[in-house]
């Protein structure tokens, strides 16, 4: 492709609302143009990178057996009735009635779709497993689109969906699709990690996310080289020791005027912060709920919702903490807490004795508080936030921190839909059973975010190979005036297609230092310039985009055969 001919354009600035290395980068190499807030054209140098990934995509999930098929955008809100989502997902599904007033949604996955088609056409256990795909737009009214592809609320994904007579049946293509997505990662030449993952609200047994590891990443996630555990801290675990036993004590209410922290309250009764019970009140569709757990640790939120199987959940305003325990946020405890509050105890403070919490009394604290004889939770949780440092659950060695993208996210479903859906088979026996399913997502943008996030420098994108719009960059020096160098570019370039490579040829009549700029930029893997001061001594000049990013001087001759060499293919 000829670089005159082709539809690229480039600019110095930044796109105004870019906040991450990805959003800025595609913004200046021309690759995105935006409509609306997370709403854009992928135009025609990043759309060939999108064809890349969807070819391994396609490659690895045909070669486990996965079909492909398409699926409408617009779904019927009676589906959504049905599995019981069209009232619990909430303003991130776009709603709208048609010209009859039915009522439809653009669809943010396709669960409710899949099921339907499955349970129309599935009659028996002999034609299970199935499994299906599509690669399609989904759109979810993110409340704060933002980082461009990582976050928008329009996006290509790559959903796929199994089915299944049986639960055992249903972990085997679990675990097939969980190679498949690491096959393909891997294909991209890109650093990643797999976690286990809070299913989020498409629900499920069980989830692994795929994370690619970068340091602008926007979740934390949690390994242990020893044992391979990895989670992302939504879902992780540990096993705290307990801290150093207090001197047993009566239980005693004590002033602690101004002390509204951990830190506080810890310095001025002498003791550590995990020896302090602190006690967090939440506001949820579920009624109030009190959270103890150890002072020097926070709540994982996530975690919280998820046990109480809340809709919505929120820590309670410092009005309503003190209409409901008699004190502000700073001094409730959970001794003597109102029925109308739910108390949960976090699994860090079982193991405490004779221990620090707020009085629900202004001002004041207790001490030598012991569970069972002051206090009883209604349950024991495991509500902790992991952090890097903390005791790997099956090791015990300490879990190194990461940040990382999540590019693909895989879910055992289970009967979630199709119960609700009337999704049955016929076993062997004759009898109506419930299907099991499964559902993986990969995000088509957010992987080449995460690609760019992982792979740039402060000039620009460095492509891997494999995502890369075109393999070479052919530039040519002078212009129009010099014809020599016309004449071998265009030569050069020929034998390159004619070799099947993949390369931009910048013809255009602009200066070197805007052409160089513009090919660091893009990111293009293979340079190949074409001056008069390297055809004088009989070859052109080849260098990578990639580091150490050395010039070499290559014959005429032997300028295919080494393009060819560094893509890993013979001549």
């Amino acid at each position: 492709m000829r670089w005159s001919r082709f539809y690229l354009f480039t600019t110095r600035d930044n796109p105004a609302d870019a906040e991450v290395t990805s959003h800025q980068l595609m913004g200046r190499a021309g690759m995105l143009r935006k409509h609306a807030a997370g709403v854009y054209t992928y135009q025609p140098l990043l759309w060939r990178s999108i064809q890349k990934l969807m070819g391994i995509v396609r490659r690895e999930l045909e070669r486990i057996d996965c079909v492909e098929l398409s699926m409408p955008t617009i779904q019927p809100a009676e589906l959504w009735q049905e599995s019981g989502r069209w009232s619990k997902y909430g303003k991130e599904l776009l709603r709208m009635n048609d010209r009859h007033e039915r009522e439809f949604c653009y669809g943010p996955t396709h669960e409710e779709i899949i099921t339907d088609i499955v349970r129309r056409d599935v009659r028996s256990y002999r034609q299970l497993p199935i499994s299906l795909y599509q690669i399609q737009s989904k759109f979810r009214d993110e409340i704060r689109p933002r980082f461009g592809l990582m976050r928008g609320r329009e996006f290509l994904m790559k959903d796929a969906y199994s089915f299944h007579a049986g639960e055992e049946s249903l972990d085997e293509t679990y675990q097939k699709m969980r190679e498949a997505y690491s096959r393909i990662i891997e294909a991209c030449g890109l650093d990643y990690i797999v976690v286990d993952a809070d299913s989020g609200s498409i629900g499920g047994s069980a989830s692994n996310e795929f994370m690619v590891l970068a340091e602008t990443g926007e979740s934390a996630v949690v390994r242990c080289a020893d044992s391979g555990y990895a989670a992302n801290v939504e879902k992780a675990t540990t096993r705290l020791d307990p801290p150093a036993p207090l001197p047993a004590r009566d239980l005693e209410q004590v002033p602690t005027p101004g002390a509204r922290t951990i830190q506080e309250v810890a310095k001025l009764l002498e003791v550590e912060p995990a020896q302090v019970v602190k006690t967090l009140v939440y506001d949820s569709d579920k009624g109030l709920v009190a959270v103890a757990i150890r002072g020097d640790r926070d709540v994982n939120e996530i975690k919280l919702a998820n046990y109480l199987d809340a809709e919505w959940l929120e820590l309670a305003s410092d009005e309503r903490v003190r209409k409901a325990c008699g004190t502000s946020v700073g001094f409730v405890g959970p001794v003597g807490l109102p029925d109308e509050v739910t108390l949960l105890a976090d699994e860090s403070t079982r193991a405490l004795e004779d221990w620090v919490c707020g009085a629900n009394a202004p001002d004041a604290h207790l001490v030598g508080v012991n569970w069972g004889i002051d206090a009883s939770p209604k349950d024991w949780v495991d509500v902790l936030l992991v952090k890097a440092g903390d005791p790997c659950p099956v090791s015990g060695q300490p879990l190194e921190g990461f940040r990382g993208i999540e590019v693909g996210h895989i879910f055992k479903l289970g009967p979630i839909y199709a119960e609700p859906m009337g999704c049955r088979y016929t076993d062997e026996n004759g009898e109506e059973q419930v299907m099991e399913m499964g559902c993986y997502g990969l995000g088509i943008g957010r992987t080449l975010a995460a690609a760019i996030e992982q792979n740039h420098d402060d000039d620009g994108i460095i492509w891997p190979i494999p995502l890369a719009p075109f393999e070479v960059v052919l530039t040519a020096l002078g212009g129009a005036r010099d014809e020599h160098v016309v004449d071998v570019a265009e030569k050069i370039y020929q034998e390159l297609l004619d070799s099947g490579v993949e390369v931009l040829y910048d013809d255009r009549d602009e200066r070197p230092g805007v052409k160089f700029k513009d090919a660091d930029l893009i990111g293009i893997p293979i340079r190949v310039t074409i001056g008069s001061r390297s055809l004088k001594q009989g070859g052109v000049e080849f260098s990578l985009r990639s580091a150490p990013r050395e010039k070499q001087e290559v014959a005429l001759g032997d300028v295919i055969g080494r393009v060819l060499e560094e893509l890993g293919r013979s001549s």
